[in-house]
């Protein structure tokens, strides 16, 4: 019989993890999540999970997206209706896994949906704080403490340069076979009512460490310690530049994974899976 595909809608503290992917002998959110999914099914091994987007140790996700695959046998001791199965293994998921992960919508993905490649795109934050006598302490993991004062004008200013699909090697950690080609949708920043400052981060996709490298050429810019075109020369040099520093992880949060319609997922992944570049 056909394996049925199951999303799950997921949040995580990435404190206490060495990030999503699964590493022998470290705690991963895959590892955590894939052990408790094996539990409740009976499974040995247990099903792999697909997530939208990988993050690194430490950074946290608000609006993660997962897809896992499943043998529709598998889910009949939990019920007998589909709504059933699906709310008691939620309920499960929520008495087998540690605080720091909840799954808080367990669904039947509909044809063509890849938790990964049907995404349109990715909405991350970053929360920075420049209180002279620091951040809040029951903040401190997801907010990170700039020693310098920060302009928001300046901020800005320098993020607009970087907008656009462009070629972002200089900000990314290379990896063989990997383009860097990436449509970066919204960069900006604006002061919450917390007074914290935040950064709103939206691409079709990232590269690895991309997120937190713009963000760190950005607070340079922002204490006026580099003018406001300089994160756009880098971006221009498209090589690592030294002066580029990448923020600390704790402060970035994945918020949001956006996906096309039912009708459109299937094309969605076959045009992501193509690799891109700047002439199309």
């Amino acid at each position: 019989m056909n394996e049925v595909r199951l999303r799950l809608d997921l949040a995580y503290d990435g404190t206490g993890f060495s990030g999503w992917a699964r590493q022998p002998g470290r705690r991963t959110v895959q590892g955590e999540i894939e052990a408790a999914l094996a539990r409740i099914l009976r499974l040995d091994p247990g099903p792999s999970l697909t997530v939208a987007g990988r993050t690194d140790a430490g950074v946290h996700a608000r609006g993660q997206v997962a897809h896992v695959d499943v043998a529709p046998e598998a889910l009949e001791g939990l019920g007998d209706s589909e709504a059933e199965r699906l709310g008691r293994l939620l309920r499960r998921f929520a008495g087998l896994l540690p605080p720091d992960i909840r799954i808080y919508r367990v669904t039947f993905a509909p044809e063509g949906f890849d938790a990964r490649f049907s995404a349109l795109s990715r909405r991350y934050a970053y929360r920075v704080s420049d209180a002279p006598g620091g951040i809040d302490p029951l903040r401190r993991h997801e907010v990170l403490w700039h020693h310098r004062p920060l302009d928001l004008t300046l901020l800005n200013q320098g993020a607009a340069a970087l907008l656009g699909e462009h070629d972002f090697a200089a900000f990314c950690k290379k990896r063989d076979g990997a383009t860097t080609i990436r449509e970066l949708q919204r960069l900006d920043w604006h002061c919450d009512h917390e007074g914290h400052l935040v950064a709103t981060v939206v691409a079709d996709a990232f590269c690895h460490s991309m997120v937190r490298a713009l963000v760190g050429s950005l607070l340079s810019v922002g204490d006026g310690r580099r003018p406001a075109e300089w994160p756009g020369q880098v971006l221009a040099a498209a090589v690592r530049d030294s002066g580029v520093n990448v923020a600390p992880a704790h402060g970035l949060c994945l918020e949001e994974v956006r996906y096309p319609p039912a009708g459109e997922l299937a094309a969605r992944a076959v045009s992501t899976r193509r690799v891109r570049t700047l002439d199309g």
